[in-house]
């Protein structure tokens, strides 16, 4: 007899957890797709432009709008799973359905596991996709535009990017002066066959064709264990790179463009020549709080429907609410990391840990209520 009931409850628990995960499922696909296609009508009304004016071809514009259906995508699942959460949980509690579940003594906790754990899986799948997927095709996505721009004669080289100069080499470049060509803060560094690479740093610098003029700067060489072995300064110097223009429009990449492997490696090689990192630490950091959102958005969402009456119009408002101040929160957070007034760690986890602290405290009361 208790093998039976343990048997009947376990099927009631899987059937339970199947329907609720019904009602969760529905909306959100809906939700991932119809905001996919919002962003992408956005952008392509901003890509409209280099059509019209300047004669891009069709099927380039339509290349460019399918590199940024992961990051799009990327962007839509966090919202996604708070408004199917709050709408899923919100329309069992309005139609009494959860009160019948509790009624037969299944805690609200209980209830929400299922959409809990799917808000994980969806963090993780955004994880992969972050770091697989997305970092390639934005990459693609700018390759792209960098095209666009060289045909138009703008200068190849931009500023706060990283990219592959030929011969070994690895630039950097704080800020560049469009108007005249003028490069600030300029670090190289310079594979070596084995151990650190050698780091060519200067003040300033200007760039012709293949030509870099770099002034005031230092030449830096590690030892094994990555200190400093010898150092000399030098008032001006100038390095030829290979003159071929695809190696630059097609290899400079943003923190954007790379993945937490990628960035970490260049971090900890930038610190080997003293420049600041601390705002590619906070998106470093960020690579990893940003994929984390839809599971701590679920955390909020699943208890938080449980108190709401207005039933859909509730998810609507709550989820629109929620968004801006995740994103405000998010910028005012890199803000304030870049600027040093908070650790990089703390800046790129200050809005999840806000929305997670206050899911957990409406999660540990949810089963007081009647």
């Amino acid at each position: 007899m208790k093998s039976q009931a343990m048997n009947s409850s376990w099927k009631g628990s899987i059937i339970l957890d199947t329907y609720t995960l019904r009602e969760f499922l529905g909306p959100f696909i809906f939700c991932v797709l119809g905001f996919t296609v919002i962003l992408l009508s956005g952008l392509l009304f901003e890509l409209v432009d280099y059509i019209l004016v300047k004669n891009v071809p069709a099927s380039t514009v339509g290349k460019m709008l399918f590199y940024k259906i992961p990051e799009l995508m990327v962007m839509t699942l966090p919202i996604a799973a708070l408004f199917s959460t709050l709408l899923a949980l919100g329309r069992l509690h309005q139609d009494s359905e959860l009160k019948v579940m509790r009624s037969s003594g299944i805690p609200y906790r209980r209830i929400m596991i299922p959409i809990i754990l799917a808000g994980f899986l969806i963090s993780c799948l955004t994880y992969v996709t972050n770091e697989r997927v997305v970092p390639w095709a934005n990459h693609e996505f700018e390759k792209i535009f960098r095209e666009i721009l060289f045909k138009d004669g703008l200068p190849l080289v931009e500023e706060n990017v990283f990219f592959n100069g030929g011969d070994d080499r690895f630039f950097y470049i704080h800020k560049v002066d469009k108007g005249t060509n003028k490069l600030e803060k300029i670090m190289i560094y310079e594979l070596q066959r084995q151990g650190f690479p050698r780091l060519i740093t200067a003040k300033t610098g200007t760039y012709v064709k293949n030509n870099w003029f770099l002034t005031d700067g230092i030449v830096q060489e590690l030892d094994e264990e990555g200190f400093v072995s010898y150092q000399t300064r030098f008032e001006s110097m100038q390095i030829i790179t290979p003159d071929d223009a695809e190696l630059y429009f097609g290899n400079q990449r943003s923190t954007d463009e790379m993945n937490r492997r990628e960035l970490k490696e260049h971090i900890e090689r930038f610190r080997q020549s003293g420049l600041r990192v601390v705002s590619f630490l906070v998106d470093y950091h960020l690579k990893l709080a940003m994929p984390m959102a839809s599971f701590i958005f679920v955390l909020f969402g699943a208890p938080l429907s449980i108190y709401s009456k207005g039933g859909r119009s509730f998810g609507i408002a709550v989820s629109l609410v929620v968004t801006v101040i995740f994103y405000v929160g998010n910028s005012v957070g890199r803000s304030l990391g870049v600027n040093e007034v908070l650790p990089p760690l703390a800046a790129a986890w200050l809005t999840n840990a806000m929305f997670a602290i206050i899911g957990c405290l409406l999660l540990m009361r949810i089963d007081r209520l009647k």
